[in-house]
């Protein structure tokens, strides 16, 4: 079974496969990895840009290493799920501290480095190494288990045992690097989530979730859980030059490290808030409340513009902050719902300094 299966893979590859995109070209382990890193849960049209723009700025692990981390943020900004971006920093120092700027050549010691799962360590072996390793990513698992008919949600401990264990059946010694980037292609481009093309794809014949027209039941759903609904305020305050204050975020949590507005709970007086931390308020403008949807809740943010007519000098002194010219934008990590409000603000005030 396995030769028939990863033969049948490669042979569809050679003709159909991806073998343009950026990080395909120049193949070095660095390249690799950061490729791997940006596309977890990102589209590839998606990441193609960001990682364009990281290897100009940062062309090796070193020059990653070095940068600042919030360098490093702002040129995240809008990939999303910003811990991959700490946790690409930590790596990347870790490699030119432990490893002489070397990545490791085993699964084992990739996985241990901060970020990189066993999947991802596979790739970056696989690919990059040339060495025999296997993957499971979330394509990869959407093939396996429409395929075998595996049942249950690959988030649970024996769905996902059962995916591992058809993924090492089918992995091959010999091209695993072209089977690996193959499983990869397959997925997105044939045995897609909603529509997959079953007519295009090379394991039809084989497949149980085609013969029994069952390939939207495989893999197994998440089980639905009810998101908590929060709610907070923004507040976009303006300093009398025109700059816009930003307050850096604790390094853990939600937008961990990036530097977003004060934030403050629907409850509070935000004039008396303003007074005690900020400077005196003008006008305090409410702009209409929008949600944002993390992984686990959702937040109705409600931007409050105040203009402040005075600063205490206080002001800065409750952690690290800025203020924040929207025309000459510092090079620093934004939350995505701040990027758009400093952006929506930089075209409502054109004339700001």
């Amino acid at each position: 079974m396995t030769d028939t299966f990863s033969r049948a893979v490669l042979i569809w590859f050679d003709e159909h496969g991806r073998k343009h995109l950026p990080w395909q070209q120049n193949i070095t382990p660095y390249r690799v990895w950061l490729s791997e890193i940006m596309l977890q849960q990102t589209q590839v049209t998606t990441v193609i840009p960001y990682f364009e723009r990281f290897t100009q700025r940062y062309p090796s692990v070193q020059a990653l290493a070095a940068a600042p981390l919030d360098d490093v943020l702002h040129l995240w900004t809008g990939l999303g799920y910003y811990a991959r971006a700490r946790n690409l920093h930590k790596c990347a120092q870790q490699v030119v501290e432990n490893y002489d700027g070397d990545f490791p050549g085993t699964v084992e010691q990739l996985a241990a480095l901060p970020g990189i799962g066993e999947s991802t360590a596979g790739a970056i072996v696989s690919i990059a190494f040339g060495k025999y390793a296997t993957i499971l990513d979330g394509n990869v698992k959407r093939v396996l288990a429409r395929y075998h008919a595996i049942d249950g949600w690959p988030g649970q401990s024996g769905p996902l045992k059962a995916l591992w264990e058809k993924a090492r059946l089918h992995t091959p010694e010999s091209r695993c690097n072209h089977y690996t980037q193959a499983m990869m292609d397959l997925g997105a481009t044939v045995c897609t989530r909603s529509k997959p093309a079953c007519e295009h794809c090379p394991l039809g014949d084989g497949c149980t979730a085609r013969a029994t027209g069952r390939q939207l039941d495989y893999p197994g759903k998440k089980p639905k859980k009810d998101k908590p609904v929060k709610s907070t305020y923004l507040l976009m305050l303006r300093a009398p030059a025109g700059g816009l204050l930003l307050q850096q975020r604790p390094a853990t949590g939600i937008w961990g490290g990036l530097w977003s507005f004060p934030e403050y709970p629907l409850q509070a007086d935000l004039a008396a808030e303003c007074r005690q931390h900020f400077g005196e308020p003008g006008a305090i403008e409410l702009w209409d409340t929008y949600r944002h949807t993390f992984s686990h809740y959702h937040l109705d943010i409600t931007p409050a513009y105040i203009p402040l007519l005075s600063l205490p000098d206080k002001v800065m002194e409750a952690g690290p902050s800025l203020w924040y010219n929207v025309h000459q934008p510092e090079s620093v990590g934004l939350a995505a719902p701040v990027k758009r409000l400093l952006e929506k603000l930089a075209q409502l005030d054109p004339l700001s300094t």
